[in-house]
């Protein structure tokens, strides 16, 4: 099978190239474009989700050699979570080649961040079945790159953290409400404001209510840490 131009370009920028094309077609292929000539990326999501934890275990240990189990949980979480792939699949820009069903294309299914994590997942699949365990280790350490070592300062979420330092002072959880909202229907800005009950608070926008919510609290733990 003959690559479009389009996936053409984006296997360069993945940095392998397909003997097994139809990998790569199938890795980009949402649910909502299946049929019975076309096979969708949720077998293969479900194997790259397995590679990359086994290609981040590895990396992990081989970090930090005196790392207990109850240190590298986190890091690890924070490595293969959704939102780390997904932002992974920005940084190469998946979201153009993904072929998506009429419905998802109009409610901004490139840029949804679980489609996003799932296709990343499909894709570091697709590299090990097209060329084994070697080649997708080799890609998956070179796409998450620095987030390995910088890891220890994202291994706890930052609505977890604030929620502990509130609890630390004797207050209650933080609050967390939806003050603005802007964009098309199908891409929304959410704007978050959270305040604790001292009466700090910090607001922050993102494409997905999640998101805002993560960088107004780490906004807000930064400023009442100084």
């Amino acid at each position: 099978m003959k690559l479009s131009a389009d996936l053409e370009a984006f296997s360069g920028r993945l940095g392998h190239t397909f003997t097994r094309s139809e990998l790569l077609v199938r890795a980009v292929t949402h649910s909502s474009m299946s049929s019975p000539h076309r096979d969708d990326n949720q077998r293969l999501e479900f194997l790259g989700d397995r590679v990359l934890g086994l290609v981040m275990s590895d990396a992990l240990l081989k970090a930090d050699v005196a790392a207990s189990e109850g240190m590298l949980a986190p890091r690890y979480n924070a490595l293969v979570r959704k939102e780390t792939c997904a932002d992974v699949a920005r940084q190469i820009d998946l979201g153009a080649v993904m072929k998506l069903g009429r419905s998802e294309m109009k409610s901004g299914g490139r840029r949804k961040e679980a489609l996003l994590a799932d296709a990343m997942e499909a894709v570091i699949a697709a590299v090990y079945l097209d060329a084994g365990f070697q080649a997708a280790e080799a890609l998956v350490l070179r796409l998450w790159g620095d987030r390995i070592q910088n890891v220890e300062q994202d291994a706890r979420d930052a609505k977890t953290s604030l929620q502990e330092w509130a609890q630390a002072r004797g207050q209650t959880p933080p609050v967390y409400r939806e003050v603005g909202r802007s964009g098309p229907d199908h891409a929304p800005i959410f704007t978050i404001e959270v305040t604790l009950a001292s009466g700090e608070h910090e607001n922050a926008s993102a494409g997905a209510k999640r998101q805002a919510e993560q960088a107004a609290a780490k906004s807000l733990l930064e400023k009442v840490s100084q």
